[in-house]
Formats: C-alpha cells, structure tokens, sequence
C-alpha cells in the first residue's frame, strides 16, 4: 500500500539567499525526460534541474523524502537549503533548470514521482527491447 505525502512547497530557510530546504531526487537523464512527461500529462511536477555534466535530472520534492526513497537507479538527497536556490537563474555551474521556479509547482509528489519514474523505466525497457 503506498501512502502519499502531502505535496506542500518548498520552504525557504530563513536567509536573504532564499535557499529551499526541499530534497532532491535524482535520476538518470533518459528516465528523468520520460517521467516528466508522465506527469505532465495529468499529475503536478515541481521545479526540475538539468546536470548536463552529470548527465540527471533533480526534481525537487517535500524536505522528508530522502528518509524514505528506495528507488532503484534514483537517489534522493536532503538539501536542508544547502546551495539550492528557488531562482530562475542556474543554481549550480554546469546545471539549469528544465522546470524553473516559478514555472513548475512548488515540488513534486514523491509518490506520484515514484509511480512516474516506474512507468519510465518500463517504457524504456520495452523501447530498448524492440530494436
């Protein structure tokens, strides 16, 4: 049975740089693409970075998640408002936003964004199959 978290936004720290203190899933580029446009089709999707360098999409999802994430081929990190700013600039060198702030809910369902990155994977499972 899986249980949802409430999708609430991402807190800013108290501290003139507006740091968000969300955590941050992050999956491979190919599966990140695909699971955004699960949910865009009809579930909410938060803010969602590129790291082009590395190769990932982050979505920002409710401070918490990272206790709780096991999805395979994904990490969730906890930001505590450590260097993640809710801006439209780019928040780290080499990385930008696919999904700005502003743009974007506030973060993204973790058991939404599960249910998404689990349809990806199986969509690029059969894709890779049939060449």
């Amino acid at each position: 049975m899986e249980t949802s978290q409430s999708n609430e936004p991402c807190p800013t720290a108290p501290s003139p740089v507006g740091d968000a203190v969300c955590d941050l899933v992050t999956v491979p580029t190919r599966q990140g693409l695909e699971a955004v446009d699960i949910l865009r089709r009809g579930d909410a999707v938060g803010p969602v970075l590129h790291d082009d360098g590395c190769g990932t999409l982050g979505f920002l999802v409710p401070a918490g998640t990272a206790a709780g994430w096991d999805v395979p081929g994904s990490t969730c990190t906890e930001t505590n408002g450590r260097g993640l700013r809710l801006n439209p600039g780019p928040p780290v060198e080499g990385s930008d936003w696919l999904l700005p702030p502003g743009e974007a809910d506030l973060a993204t369902d973790p058991v939404v964004l599960r249910r998404a990155l689990g349809e990806a994977a199986r969509l690029i499972e059969a894709a890779d199959n049939c060449r």
